[in-house]
């Protein structure tokens, strides 16, 4: 198998060349918009990101977002040297700047910034971190729902990397992705320190069994807005759901399986390790929280 698709696919957009992107204060275009081979996140993955994606005119639980981001600096004892307003404003300057109104996604990245000499230790990034926006016109367009294989690569302790933390450092997901594609699927399902489903290498992952839905303990996944706002969607519209350990064992005979992440809100999975989830299309609680979804994002607008 070699038609892999993955789960942040988008339409091609030729406006995508012509983007200006946000560089610690200004907007620049793409060609220009380039940091140093000493900063600490091209360095040693030194940083934090966000993504979001903007829905007529909205940027979809854009506080959430932005307390995920200044939580993650501060747990890396990282100074992004704006408050939360300025770091709005620099999104709103930004999206104002290529005058997008609608299915765009941004990526918003700190790091520690230049380094004085190619070493690891924090206290050698003196001239302030690196702030970037990168925001593309970007619509999912997805072929098929997504194929998924598990790999020997886990979501491990907090004390190792804490997997809440969305920092610049995703080699672990990286290998697990490669993995993934070697054994002939998208993307990886990735299991937690005591063998339990966990997550994909980029994003939150639900099983449907019997009309109930089923996510991880939360434990060792990355603490996702959109998986919450599943839960939350659930709780609310009396569909039963479920954080707890379960296995394989459990997932091979789902009824349904779906993704959910900032880019492409709920993904269907058709296949798990060559096993079949269903019927292999998106099933109808998977349509249904779409749905909900959809709703809930467009009541963010009004």
């Amino acid at each position: 198998m070699n038609d892999h698709v993955t789960t942040h696919q988008a339409a091609e957009d030729a406006r995508n060349e012509e983007i200006l992107i946000w560089l610690n204060g200004r907007l620049v275009p793409k060609a220009e918009a380039v940091v140093s081979v000493y900063d600490s996140g091209f360095m040693l993955g030194d940083g934090v990101w966000e993504g979001l994606r903007l829905y007529d005119g909205v940027w979809a639980f854009l506080g959430e977002h932005m307390d995920r981001l200044f939580e993650a600096a501060k747990a890396i004892d990282l100074d992004i040297g704006m408050s939360r307003d300025e770091m709005i404003a620099a999104l709103m300057e930004t999206q104002k700047g290529n005058g997008m109104t609608s299915d765009a996604h941004a990526r918003l990245m700190v790091t520690r910034g230049v380094k004085t000499r190619p070493f690891q230790h924090p206290s050698l990034s003196q001239q302030g971190p690196t702030v970037t926006i990168i925001m593309e016109h970007s619509k999912p367009s997805l072929p098929r729902p997504i194929r998924l294989a598990t790999v020997p690569h886990i979501r491990g302790l907090p004390m190792t990397q804490d997997p809440k933390l969305n920092s610049h450092s995703k080699l672990n997901c990286i290998l697990a992705c490669i993995a993934a594609e070697k054994a002939g699927a998208d993307e990886a399902l990735m299991l937690d320190v005591n063998g339990f489903v966990n997550t994909t290498n980029a994003c939150n992952f639900f099983i449907v069994r019997k009309g109930a839905v089923w996510t991880s303990s939360g434990d060792y996944c990355m603490n996702g807005i959109t998986r919450q706002k599943v839960i939350d969607l659930c709780r609310a519209n009396d569909i039963p759901v479920f954080e707890r350990n379960y296995s394989l064992v459990d997932t091979y005979g789902a009824d349904e399986a779906f993704l959910t992440g900032t880019f492409g809100a709920q993904t269907p999975v058709s296949e798990i390790d060559g096993r079949q989830i269903g019927t292999g299309e998106m099933g109808p609680v998977t349509q249904r929280l779409r749905d909900l979804y959809k709703d809930l994002v467009a009541q963010e607008g009004t």
